[in-house]
């Protein structure tokens, strides 16, 4: 019986396209994979996505490159939202249970654990970048060319999204690597034909290869990784221990100017690049939880990178050379290795509870506001909406954890007591003199601004130490 032939001679109604813009009807003529095939890869992608997510999150803290501690932040948020999208598509294709905890082959397993368990900064960008995002990205175009754009138009649109992103990120990890890692190619040969050998083994990203059957030896993965909660900074983090600025008492201070507070508010953003080094150990210290947890809390990861960012287009705005700021690490740094990771989110939510009332994220909009300096403005009213974003996020996944709103508080407010009961003990040990570093900075502005600097503004000078009072007060107004 020969072939039949059911588009010959069919011509569009009034030219219009057909089939909704979704493809031609020649392309969705055209078998495509079946429902289980498609699941089946879908689930390899999730758990990529979940994989490249788990390593980015969990070396930000130890990684001391600031650069590269917020595009982690923002690429693990993004591999965060594709993974949910993902999980939603796939629980739609008549696939209970979904068995999106399943390792999908045990190659691919190790791949990824060799990935995390990368010992360097180089290796860490080259296996991230170059090997992992490339093979997904190719894998997934496959799926797009394969699949029947009409039947499966739902995973196409999802799959489309992710390689916007994907894209975007690969291309940042390129250019990164040319920086970093280029000159220690020829040294990681050997590893990189490791991880090529273990793609092999399982088929490719996608398990549509055939699957060489080797027993291959692990390398950096032979023992298990362990996270590293300590944070790390590099040189032009010069001081990270000063606590020599109290700038809480001097934003709410009222004597002073709101351009000043505007310069002040720029450092208290730059020094938001702790809270991720925080938060990932809090969500790579918290197993077992549902997933849309881990989604949320990178979101909010994320938020406090950008956050960071904002202070640090800011102060370049201004003609401000931001490392004569000394932005600290004291704060992740006690919190990871002097709590648990549930005191640690207790003390997030304490503090976001703080910056919830008029004298919180309020008061610094509108002192931006004030400042005559649009930028100061845009920067606080975003940062506004996000703080109310992060209670949002601490009510859904810390406070139901306690039996009412106030214990959850009393629990956050203990645990941040006994990270400042010894605050001032860094400069006992000689880590740092808490040099007052303000005046400089101030007189930096105003040099760049060509105005003179105001006296009262310039010779301020109150340590970091009356900081538990300043967010006490805060909080009870």
């Amino acid at each position: 019986m020969p072939t039949p032939t059911p588009l010959t001679g069919y011509t569009s109604y009034k030219g219009l396209p057909p089939l909704a813009g979704l493809c031609t009807l020649e392309e969705a003529a055209r078998p495509g994979l079946s429902v289980e095939e498609c699941v089946r890869r879908l689930k390899r992608f999730h758990y990529c996505f979940k994989r490249l997510h788990q390593i980015l999150t969990a070396r930000i803290t130890a990684e001391p490159i600031y650069e590269l501690k917020t595009a982690f932040a923002h690429h693990a948020y993004l591999c965060a939202e594709h993974v949910t999208a993902l999980r939603t598509r796939i629980g739609e294709m008549r696939e209970p249970p979904l068995g999106l905890e399943d390792v999908p082959h045990p190659a691919l397993e190790a791949f990824f654990d060799e990935i995390l368990a990368a010992p360097t900064t180089e290796e860490l960008l080259w296996s991230v970048y170059t090997t992992a995002i490339s093979e997904l990205n190719r894998a997934m175009r496959d799926y797009l060319g394969e699949t029947n754009p009409l039947t499966d138009a739902p995973s196409r649109r999802t799959l489309r999204f992710a390689l916007l992103e994907l894209d975007d990120i690969g291309r940042w990890g390129w250019e990164a690597v040319h920086a970093l890692a280029v000159v220690r190619q020829s040294e990681m040969l050997p590893w990189s034909r490791l991880l090529d050998d273990l793609l092999c083994a399982a088929g490719g990203i996608e398990g549509t290869r055939p699957e060489t059957g080797d027993s291959i030896t692990r390398r950096y993965s032979a023992q298990p990784y362990v996270y590293d909660p300590v944070p790390q900074r590099d040189e032009r983090f010069s001081d990270p221990w000063n606590q020599g600025v109290n700038a809480e008492s001097f934003l709410y201070d009222p004597a002073k100017p709101a351009r000043a507070k505007a310069l002040m508010m720029l450092y208290k953003r730059l020094r938001e690049i702790d809270v991720p080094e925080m938060m990932a150990s809090i969500i790579t210290q918290t197993p077992g939880k549902p997933w849309g947890y881990y989604r949320d809390m990178t979101r909010q990861l994320w938020d406090e990178a950008r956050h960071a960012m904002m202070g640090e287009v800011g102060f370049v705005a201004l003609g401000v050379d931001w490392t004569k700021a000394k932005i600290t690490f004291n704060w992740s740094y006690r919190l990871n290795t002097e709590c648990t990771p549930m005191e640690r989110h207790g003390v997030l939510y304490f503090i976001e509870q703080g910056l919830m009332p008029r004298t919180g994220k309020r008061y610094e909009f509108e002192v931006a506001r004030d400042s005559g300096l649009p930028l100061m403005a845009t920067l606080q009213d975003f940062d506004w909406a996000d703080e109310v974003l992060h209670s949002q996020i601490g009510r859904a996944w810390y406070v139901p954890q306690f039996g009412s709103l106030k214990e959850s508080l009393d629990y956050g407010d203990a645990a941040w007591s006994k990270v400042l009961s010894n605050w001032a003990t860094v400069k006992e040990r000689g880590l740092t003199q808490h040099e007052n570093w303000w005046p400089a900075v101030y007189a930096m502005a105003c040099a760049a601004e060509g105005v003179q600097p105001d006296a009262v503004v310039l010779a301020f000078d109150e340590t970091y130490e009356g900081k538990r009072a300043d967010l006490q007060r805060i909080a009870a107004e």
